[in-house]
């Protein structure tokens, strides 16, 4: 027996609207999954190889820098703390 608005199947009543909220609701989860992973990714190229992996690669040139010059006697003891101290910052 048949009635109307609902599918029989295998004797269970399934509202037709009711799967297509269902599937719905799966696609979402299944974005926001995809998403969550997206930025992980993201967070873990940048560390790698991105922005934060090269400012502390050029902080640590400008330095080394630094202190040749200060070797090689091109700046004084005064402005090599001077800059030393500009670069921490």
């Amino acid at each position: 027996m048949k009635k109307e608005g609902l599918v029989q199947n295998g004797g269970e009543m399934m509202c037709p609207m009711c799967l297509s909220v269902l599937l719905i609701g799966l696609l979402w989860v299944v974005l926001f999954i995809l998403l969550i992973a997206g930025i992980i990714w993201a967070i873990r190229l940048a560390k790698r190889e991105g922005y934060f992996y090269r400012k502390a690669r050029s902080a640590d040139r400008a330095i080394a820098i630094l202190k040749e010059r200060y070797a090689k006697g091109e700046i004084d003891q005064k402005e090599y703390e001077e800059r030393k101290k500009d670069l921490a910052a």
